[in-house]
């Protein structure tokens, strides 16, 4: 994201998650939840602060998961694993930056 995404829209280098490792009971309940395997954690990392998770994974079980138990602003956006970024997705991230 900060080689391509952030130049492209604008940004400055921003922080990249370091992903810990995964529990056994994290991931039996990301099974139950259907929880992708980041959800959780990003919630954590971000406490509260506004962010954009980019993923060709995000389930409706993953937005759900973030608007209970983020209490920030959050676009969680899909993108098409065969087609990767592509204009829309940089002109919604755009747009969804430029509303805050």
């Amino acid at each position: 994201a900060n080689a391509e995404v952030a130049p492209r829209i604008g940004l400055p280098r921003l922080p990249v998650v370091n992903w810990p490792e995964s529990s056994a009971e994290h991931e039996h309940e990301d099974q139950w939840f259907g929880l992708h395997w980041k959800t959780r954690t990003l919630v954590k990392w971000a406490g509260g602060r506004s962010f954009i998770w980019v993923d060709d994974e995000i389930t409706d079980a993953d937005r759900d998961w973030v608007s209970m138990h983020h209490h920030g602003q959050a676009l969680l956006h899909q993108v098409d694993s065969s087609q990767g970024l592509d204009d829309a997705d940089f002109t919604a991230l755009d747009a969804w930056l430029r509303a805050r």
